[in-house]
């Protein structure tokens, strides 16, 4: 590197990033540029990502496979405790920004640079999450945020990045598409507007054909983590790229979420996840099987939790230590498989088994005959079972 000022910029390669390339190498600073692959992207972007920086003018392109590091670090817990936020939300851009900002954070000190930028804008919570990771693990780095410092229009950046003889192709079609491993978010005019639906052509998937035939699928789990597919043993990476390819040609994880944002406002976000559906359903059914009443009740509680910290930029709190140790005890016995059969938009739980069931026939059989107790032990049990509520509707 040269004798001026360095700088690591975590690079999409769109719009934005461009633009911070080039001002910031225009404001004295060596910039090397860092794509952090997530999932959602294909060889021949990478490469093009990685010749429009060189072409920017950064001084080294980093492109980090951190796929297998966003399932271990966030993904896993995330099926862990069933997280969907509103119910339907996966979280995916969530865990992708948090683990983009750690394995730029890993890069920059590596290169050993006096400062850490981003691209995001001052009106999304992307900007939260980068400002929370990079002060959290390197305070001690300068922080450059060119778009929101500048405020600038996207027509802007087009500009001044045309007068220096960089022509970015202007935004594309109607809808705003970010493709990730854990999901694909959705962005365009219906979603400004909580009364109007996001028509189907505009997920990636597109319309669905009308002659979908159901599709039945298994899968299998250890402790919790995802490991096979229909019988075929896959890592986490490869079963999720799967389900999420089978998934989409279902429409399966399709959907409009509304929700508080970071900065106080009401947000609203198209998205169509399929792996992360699939998952959270059959890892949710053999919970049910292996785990105890008082344990699904807290692990809802806790993964809810869990959830909103990463959403929210409180990833680098301790508590979510803390909640990851406990999500992963409660995974100690959530191993076996799940039936599911696919339909347009839908799937449905048919089946589940685990050597840990809890559901044994041989000991009783709900509302039918047992041999833990006989009739008048019963007729005991549901006697006392309702002496609080009995005292307390005579004291009315």
């Amino acid at each position: 590197m040269s004798n001026k000022k360095n700088v690591v910029l975590a690079f999409s390669g769109g719009l934005d990033t461009a633009f911070c390339t080039v001002y910031l190498r225009e404001q004295g600073y060596d910039v090397t540029t860092v794509t952090v692959d997530t999932g959602g992207f294909p060889p021949e972007q990478l490469e093009r990502i990685a010749a429009l920086a060189r072409q920017l003018g950064a001084v080294e392109h980093v492109t980090v496979d951190a796929r297998d590091t966003l399932f271990q670090g966030y993904l896993r817990y995330l099926i862990a405790g069933n997280v969907l936020r509103g119910q339907v939300y996966p979280l995916s851009v969530s865990a992708e920004r948090a683990c983009q900002a750690v394995e730029v954070v890993r890069v920059a000190r590596e290169k050993g640079v006096q400062a850490l930028a981003h691209g995001s804008t001052g009106a999304g919570n992307d900007q939260v999450r980068f400002d929370v990771a990079f002060r959290s693990l390197a305070p001690e780095l300068e922080l450059l945020t060119p778009i929101r410092t500048l405020s600038l229009s996207r027509q802007q950046e087009l500009s001044y990045l045309a007068e220096r003889g960089v022509h970015m192709p202007p935004k594309l079609g109607a809808y705003s598409v970010n493709e990730g491993m854990w999901g694909t978010s959705v962005g365009g005019a219906e979603t400004l507007d909580s009364w109007r639906a996001l028509p189907e052509a505009a997920f990636p998937g597109g319309e669905l054909p009308a002659d979908l035939k159901p599709r039945p699928l298994t899968i299998g789990f250890e402790k919790g983590v995802p490991v096979s597919l229909d019988g075929e043993k896959l890592g986490p990476v490869k079963l999720v790229e799967a389900l999420n390819a089978l998934g989409r040609t279902y429409g399966i994880g399709r959907g409009v979420h509304l929700g508080d944002t970071i900065l106080g406002i009401k947000g609203r976000v198209g998205f169509e996840a399929p792996a992360a559906h699939l998952l959270v359903t059959a890892h949710r059914e053999l919970e049910k099987l292996v785990l105890s009443g008082k344990q699904l009740f807290w692990k809802e509680s806790m993964g809810n939790l869990y959830g909103s910290l990463l959403h929210e930029g409180h990833f680098f709190d301790p508590l979510v230590k803390d909640l990851e140790a406990f999500l992963t005890s409660s995974q100690e016995r959530v191993t076996g498989e799940v039936r599911l059969v696919l339909h347009a938009r839908t799937q449905v739980v048919e089946g589940v088994r685990s050597p840990h069931s809890l559901m044994d026939a041989k000991v009783a059989t709900y509302g039918e005959a047992n041999v833990l107790w006989n009739g008048s032990e019963a007729a005991g049990f549901a006697k006392l079972y309702g002496v609080a509520q009995m005292l307390s509707h005579r004291a009315k």
